[in-house]
């Protein structure tokens, strides 16, 4: 299958591969409702595939374009083991939380050849999707590189999604993931003081609460064996996260946060105008306070879903407080962008803050294209 039409079917895979529950995503992903996908509406991997699903080249998909594509192409399994260089050894399904559950599940991914006899630091991964789609098995193409280097260790993070569970099981599951990895440090030669963490959209929310929360015990769960351990991580790189769900329903996108049916109405159980104080408790920013983690947050200025304005929250609160923290402006970037530039920011920041490597890490604003 050619890679375009793969970036596509990836998102469907989330799912079964039933027609509707494909309708569903294509609700989901028409958060203006009108019955048609402009590019905008697409996260960035269908997003690339979007002028061959787009038969009649009206700028739009419609609903009959996008069933007509996934129905007459078989979607990936999600069980599938993700490609992998030569030079990684994944250990993929390791069950986190002491259930059967298969979102309860971290892909582990270790270096063939080490750099260093010491314990290595950890990178962990949590993907985004509203919440309510993605996979783990997408988490190998960002922190795969880290890994290839022989550096550091990578870990790639499920969580239930709001199908099956509304807040807060989902930061109960990564937190819970933390703890498993610190157990397991020993056994896997990893560095249990030094874990960064990464996500995007609802992933970069999820990281973000992380990185505030660590000492609000009251949020850690009682999933898994390991209540011994804390979930405390040392640096957050947060790409478009959600950050004061209060603030983000009063600001300007194409996401109708009106309705009951919005990512984070599904998240909390009901509207975020219903329902503020479950809100006020789900938002990172609640949580700022002096000795959270250190942050790199990169948005961009015409993102649609998630407006720049929540990257500018979180990162005015934890200044305000004493906290680290980097806010990197992707100029015209979207909900998704690529840039050379930014990833060497990146590499910097988790070399800092997990390896002791000393750096000035610019924040002036990369311009990025356009999405047309």
């Amino acid at each position: 299958m050619p890679m375009t039409n793969i970036r596509y079917l990836l998102f469907l895979a989330v799912a079964t591969a039933s027609l509707a529950q494909q309708a569903d995503l294509f609700k989901t992903w028409d958060r203006n409702m009108d019955g048609k996908l402009s590019k905008d509406d697409l996260p960035e991997g269908p997003r690339q595939n979007f002028e061959r699903v787009d038969s009649d080249k009206d700028g739009f998909i419609s609903k009959t374009e996008h069933e007509k594509f996934v129905g007459g192409r078989k979607a990936p399994s999600t069980n599938q083991a993700p490609r992998l260089p030569e030079n990684i050894d994944a250990k993929l399904d390791l069950p986190y939380a002491a259930t059967e559950n298969p979102r309860q599940r971290l892909d582990l991914y270790l270096p063939k050849s080490r750099k260093s006899d010491k314990p290595l630091p950890v990178i962990v991964f949590i993907h985004g999707g509203g919440w309510q789609a993605g996979s783990k098995s997408s988490g190998i193409g960002s922190i795969g590189r880290f890994v290839s280097g022989g550096d550091y260790v990578g870990v790639s993070v499920g969580y239930r999604l709001t199908n099956e569970a509304q807040w807060p099981a989902q930061i109960h599951d990564c937190k819970a993931a933390i703890r498993w990895i610190k157990a397991n440090a020993k056994e896997y030669g990893l560095d249990a003081s030094k874990i960064g963490v990464w996500g995007t959209s609802a992933g970069g929310h999820l990281v973000s609460f992380l990185g505030t929360s660590g000492d609000v015990k009251t949020l850690e769960g009682t999933l898994g064996k390991h209540l011994d351990q804390d979930s405390k991580v040392n640096c957050v790189v947060n790409f478009f996260g959600p950050e004061n769900f209060i603030t983000m329903v009063t600001q300007e996108s194409t996401v109708d946060r009106k309705t009951a049916d919005y990512p984070e109405a599904k998240l909390l159980g009901g509207r975020v105008q219903d329902k503020t104080e479950a809100a006020k408790e789900a938002s990172p920013v609640t949580h700022v306070s002096a000795g959270d983690a250190a942050f790199l947050t990169a948005h961009g200025t015409k993102d649609p879903l998630v407006p720049y304005a929540q990257g500018q929250e979180i990162d005015a609160a934890l200044k305000k407080a004493g906290v680290e923290s980097l806010l990197i402006t992707m100029t015209n970037g979207g909900h998704g962008f690529r840039s050379t530039e930014l990833d060497e920011r990146v590499q910097q920041f988790f070399d800092k803050h997990l390896r002791g490597i000393a750096a000035e890490i610019s924040t002036a604003a990369i311009l990025t294209e356009p999405k047309k």
